[in-house]
């Protein structure tokens, strides 16, 4: 039988967490619809894996890609990882449904400039993505932050009941045109006086339409473990499966938490569905919030408008050198972005060890000189911490990228190599993978990935993007038309 591609001698890693077993693998059209030993076959495309790990394309579940999937489909920092799915509208900020007349507020800013807000409804960004082509496939939060941006003036305050009644309009639109769910940032000043009184509404907008809440917590400092008994009980009310954003114990007064924040997830996960996402670096990154400014840990600057020549100068130099506090330097340069290293290396390592933990990148496109997560997330978990460090098998660690991420994101098909599942395939040499990207150099394509396929097609091919894209949005509705493959039943996965 002649296949549309053939990958052969691959040892494969399922994406169940299941050690890896030799085999081929067979795909026509946009599925595998063949996996064993298949010497005598033929395709039009035939690759010998020469014994390297095929895996089940990454699915990044924390990024803030929404508009550069539009502007810069070839998505070369994420190919470049093994990446074939990315979830935006992270951290209560999305690219829809929104419009905005005058300035972006922070930390929307993050995406892009005012004229990338341009979707009123969800429908107008998801039929833009397609239109653009990507190189991977697209699924989409919707931003709390963004509504509050449709329907209040201030965000100094809670939202009214009739502003609440509206953000509720917005998101049950964009929930049937194919949303996956809604998205928070209550630690962002523009969602800090969001109250849980008005957070519950939406919620439960979201647990009836069968999406997924992610929050980026109120606080990941001192009141970690309160932010989370919020979170639980705000998902719990709405009846919808919950995921922590980038959960950390940030501050040097919290670093030694993440147990009690961890055994707190194992708890509220007896009850509920809940689980976390995590990026394998001790340093996070975001717009210059004065709330996170102390002269405890490293802060560099990676950009700043009124100050565009100070972008990769630690804040503690800009601020002897213009002799002042560093909260006044802080303040001279926002709008900016800043790298902080806030976290505990040890911290770090147990939360992404947990069964529970997923891998994100939460990398930032837009930063002109930005984190290494955006190049090198993925394959620093493989290589460094599970190759190198032994914190957790190879099969777990590609498990928690990929079958995880779909099943907690309602993405069918994904994140599995078995027969009927979609073809979105990860080929890597573990004996050479390494992540590049650092904090001085932080643009820079990872080692070792040699092969990229996304639905059925080569995206990726030993360090060049072929002129084969081929990702698409992924509608939540998609899920009800999925219900039959033409190879074999269905199923939907489950943590």
């Amino acid at each position: 039988m002649g296949y549309d591609l053939l990958i052969r001698n691959a040892n494969v890693l399922d994406g169940s967490g299941a050690p890896h077993f030799r085999a081929d693998v067979a795909i026509q059209g946009e599925r595998i619809c063949a996996i064993g030993d298949m010497p005598y076959a033929t395709a039009t495309t035939i690759i010998d894996a020469e014994q390297r790990y095929l895996a089940p394309g990454f699915i990044d579940v924390h990024t803030h890609d929404d508009t550069n999937v539009i502007r810069t489909p070839e998505m070369l920092p994420k190919l470049t990882q093994g990446v074939t799915t990315v979830v935006v509208g992270n951290c209560g900020i999305s690219a829809s449904p929104v419009t905005l007349a005058t300035e972006v507020p922070d930390p929307m800013n993050l995406l892009g400039n005012l004229e990338d807000f341009c979707y009123p409804r969800f429908a107008d960004y998801a039929n833009a993505v397609d239109a653009a082509t990507p190189s991977i496939n697209v699924a989409a939060l919707v931003g709390h932050t963004s509504l509050r941006s449709q329907v209040m003036n201030n965000f100094a305050r809670p939202a009214t009941a009739e502003e609440i009644a509206k953000m509720e309009v917005l998101l049950s639109q964009a929930l049937d045109e194919g949303a996956l769910g809604l998205s928070s940032g209550l630690a962002y000043r523009n969602a800090i006086h969001a109250p849980t009184a008005e957070m519950t509404p939406l919620v439960a907008a979201v647990g009836k339409a069968g999406g997924v809440y992610t929050t980026h917590l109120r606080d990941e400092f001192a009141g970690l473990l309160g932010a989370m008994d919020e979170a639980f009980a705000t998902a719990r009310d709405g009846q919808v499966p919950l995921v922590i954003s980038h959960l950390k114990c940030a501050g040097a007064g919290n670093w030694g938490g993440a147990g009690k924040a961890l055994s707190k997830l194992e708890v509220a996960a007896q009850h509920q569905h809940a689980h976390c996402d995590c990026y394998p670096y001790t340093a996070g990154s975001s717009t210059l919030d004065l709330s996170q400014v102390t002269d405890e840990i490293e802060i560099t600057i990676t950009w700043s408008h009124p100050h565009p020549e100070q972008a990769r100068r630690p804040l503690k130099e800009i601020a002897a050198e213009w002799r002042v506090s560093l909260l006044d330097a802080a303040k001279q340069l926002q709008p900016a972005g800043a790298v902080y290293h806030n976290m505990s290396e040890a911290d770090m390592q147990q939360v992404l060890a947990h069964p529970l933990s997923m891998v994100g990148s939460d990398g930032l496109p837009n930063d002109p000189h930005p984190h290494p997560r955006l190049w090198g997330a993925f394959p620093r978990v493989l290589a460094h911490y599970s190759r190198d460090l032994n914190l957790m098998p190879l099969p777990e660690a590609v498990r928690k990228m990929t079958s995880l991420s779909a099943a907690n994101f309602g993405l069918t098909d994904r994140g599995v190599i078995r027969i009927g599942a979609y073809a979105d395939l990860t080929l890597f040499d573990l004996k050479v993978l390494e992540d590049t990207a650092n904090y001085e150099t932080p643009i820079a394509a990872a080692k070792g990935i040699d092969l990229v396929v996304v639905n059925g097609k080569i995206a990726y091919h030993q360090g060049t993007i072929t002129n084969q894209r081929s990702g698409r949005m992924l509608r939540r509705t998609e899920r009800i038309s999925q219900t039959t493959s033409p190879f074999s039943p269905n199923q939907e996965q489950t943590p």
